[in-house]
């Protein structure tokens, strides 16, 4: 089976590349189904209920969150009621919405996936190891096809992530930083990695907002408004394969469009 997994989609350019290309992109790479991180979907801060809707026409099947999820209030009034949003299953008790999903594609073929943020140089959530091991332990009894979305900043503990997982999911893609990585590659033990799969939006931007704003702050260190950025966009991707049967991946390919 084919799986594509997008990078964090930022704001409207984002979300038009989508709505313009994604579909072709399916056809063409016969893709069975796709994954994409929305947490700054709406406007570069968190998602609300019309742009999920949105993102699911263009062709998304199942979006993964981060550190943003909370920004729009909006997540709140649907969260729970929706199968095909998660946020990291690091978050506390009692937290809105789940950390992981098992999804059934087709012909009873079910995939298992997890969202889970990272510690370091972000929020002292659980443990991030501790917790995604218990969850795949639960998950693989009824799916040997688990996909994890580890939303972190640091490339040493996405790594790390990458390695304390391999053999015991179908792949560990890294969200997060905006900036996709050339790591992409498949571990001893069958399972595709890459460090981070980048953005989906603006290519004339600092991760997906206008430059100015941000040179702005770190010359003077003074708050500044971040507006997403205009013009050209960017789509960052991977296309997975994954043996149905055993959960193994067997290739991961990085999948680019500048439009």
């Amino acid at each position: 089976m084919k799986i594509l997994f997008i990078g964090d989609i930022v704001g409207r350019p984002g979300r038009n590349i989508l709505k313009e290309n994604l579909k072709n992109i399916i056809e063409e790479y016969t893709v069975d189904f796709v994954i994409a991180n929305g947490e700054n979907a709406a406007g570069g801060n968190g998602i609300t209920k019309k742009v999920a809707e949105e993102l699911f026409e263009t062709g998304v099947n199942f979006l993964t969150m981060g550190n943003h999820v909370w920004d729009n209030k909006d997540i709140f009034t649907f969260i729970d009621n929706e199968e095909r949003i998660i946020r990291p299953l690091n978050y506390p008790p009692g937290t809105p919405g789940k950390g992981s999903k098992i999804i059934e594609i087709k012909n009873n073929l079910k995939i298992g996936i997890i969202n889970i943020s990272g510690r370091t140089y972000m929020q002292n959530l659980d443990c991030p190891f501790r917790t995604c091991i218990e969850e795949i332990e639960k998950i693989s009894s009824i799916t040997n096809i688990i996909i994890v979305d580890f939303h972190a900043e640091a490339t040493s503990e996405k790594q790390a992530m990458g390695w304390y997982l391999d053999g015991k999911v179908s792949a560990v893609i890294g969200t997060h930083t905006h900036v996709q990585t050339a790591d992409e590659r498949i571990l001893p033990g069958g399972t595709a990695y890459i460090t981070d799969v980048g953005m989906t939006g603006a290519f004339n931007s600092i991760l997906g907002v206008e430059v100015e704003g941000v040179i702005k702050k770190f010359i003077t260190q003074l708050p500044a408004r971040f507006d997403v950025a205009k013009g050209i966009a960017q789509l960052n991707s991977v296309l997975i394969e994954i043996e149905e049967n055993t959960g193994r991946a067997t290739s991961i390919n990085r999948i680019n469009l500048l439009k």
